[in-house]
């Protein structure tokens, strides 16, 4: 065997060990898994309807209500806020319960704080933090501390004096919980793929050193074309992740309980009856959860695609065993999420049953990036930086020939 082909054999597996970064690469993968917790908590505490019970907020937090009366004057201090006119009933160990739910999601983001700060900090001043990573090293950093910024600004959202006169249940506005939960998945991928980068910075010498486009031209065309179709389903993913998010603001998933028509339609009449249009994309429940469905169907239909095209018979050989796993992590996330999906809103949207399915989300999205990241092999920035050119295939040559 060429060196060439023998790389489709064992390919580029993450290094976790006998390189000099291996810990670095770890402990981002670590933080990422992290940012996932608080995703998940995150989650939990909108579907308690916690996430109002805090009405004020500093950059290092401070200890919860200790005693009797500390915990009876935040209690009075929450009923000058306008969720109190319709929990009125609420009583102080139900305010305790909602409390440590959203105190709980605060203190765990802060703890991803550190956990990304202390060890980088550490890693610089031993010179462990690879060359030219720095940048990004700090652009994690902003994105993970905008991210505090970014939450108070949604909460604000429920506590305004504008709010009192609301007859439906008051929650934050929809758009910025979504503009909170996409930052969040951003900063988590950007964490993924740069762990995964670091974990495989001594394969980039022998990518440069091997002549892919010459030696296995058709493993090569099949791998671009993969790559390319991941990327796309990739970016699905997290504009489905953002109707989500727009779903769960609105409380849609509590209407059109049905699947997979919506109450005997396929396309509600209402949806479009809010005036100007586009205030039907963010506010009405039908088209919220319209567009939800077809992003989620759509999502689903490409990723069995590209799964089915990936491991054929006559394919599954051209790719390398690392882009095998990523396609059967991918096949059986984006199966378990859509089957989630459904079950979730068939059951009028139990609080398991809408954790899993956030969670589910998150596990199609991160083999996504896995799977992209396995194929950078076929990226054409690697092809000109090495200088090669993919020849045309071989039915493009007779073609020509004709």
């Amino acid at each position: 065997m060429t060196t060439a082909q023998s790389f489709l054999t064992k390919g580029l597996p993450l290094l976790f060990r006998d390189h000099p970064h291996a810990t670095v690469g770890t402990w981002l993968l670590a933080t990422g898994g992290a940012v996932v917790g608080m995703i998940h908590v995150g989650g939990v505490t909108r579907l308690t309807q916690s996430g109002l019970s805090m009405t004020d907020w500093s950059p290092l937090g401070s200890l919860p209500p200790i005693g009797k009366d500390e915990w009876e004057a935040e209690f009075a201090r929450y009923k000058q806020f306008p969720e109190w006119q319709q929990r009125k009933s609420m009583t102080m160990e139900e305010f305790q319960y909602i409390y440590y739910w959203e105190y709980g999601h605060r203190m765990l983001g802060r703890c991803v704080g550190v956990l990304f700060c202390g060890p980088w900090l550490y890693f610089s001043l031993r010179g462990k933090i690879p060359a030219g990573y720095q940048g990004r090293m700090a652009l994690l950093a902003t994105m993970g501390g905008t991210q505090g910024l970014v939450g108070w600004w949604m909460v604000k959202s429920g506590l305004g004096d504008d709010r009192r006169g609301d007859r439906n249940q008051i929650r934050v506005k929809p758009v910025r919980l979504a503009t909170h939960l996409s930052m969040a998945v951003a900063t988590y991928g950007a964490l993924l793929w740069t762990g995964f980068s670091v974990l495989s910075l001594p394969h980039n010498k022998t990518l440069q050193s091997l002549d892919l486009a010459s030696k296995i031209p058709q493993a090569l065309r099949h791998s671009f074309k993969l790559r390319t179709a991941a990327l796309a389903m990739t970016g699905l993913t997290a504009v489905t992740i953002v109707s989500g998010a727009l779903v769960a603001g609105s409380d849609a998933g509590r209407a059109y309980n049905t699947f997979p028509m919506m109450d005997g339609h396929w396309i509600p009449p209402e949806i479009w009856e809010r005036v100007p249009w586009h205030r039907n994309l963010v506010e009405n429940t039908a088209t919220v959860q319209w567009n939800h469905r077809i992003l989620g169907t759509t999502t689903a239909l490409t990723a069995a695609s590209i799964v089915l095209v990936g491991l054929s018979p006559s394919r599954a050989a051209l790719v390398t065993p690392q882009v095998r796993k990523g396609l059967y992590a991918l096949g059986l996330a984006t199966g378990t999420q859509f089957s989630l999906g459904v079950a979730t809103l068939l059951h009028y949207v139990p609080l398991s049953l809408a954790a899993a399915h956030q969670l589910g989300s998150i596990a199609v999205f991160t083999s996504g990036v896995y799977l992209v990241h396995a194929l950078r092999y076929a990226r054409p920035a690697l092809l000109r930086s090495t200088g090669r050119v993919l020849p045309p295939p071989p039915s493009a040559l007779k073609q020509a020939a004709h």
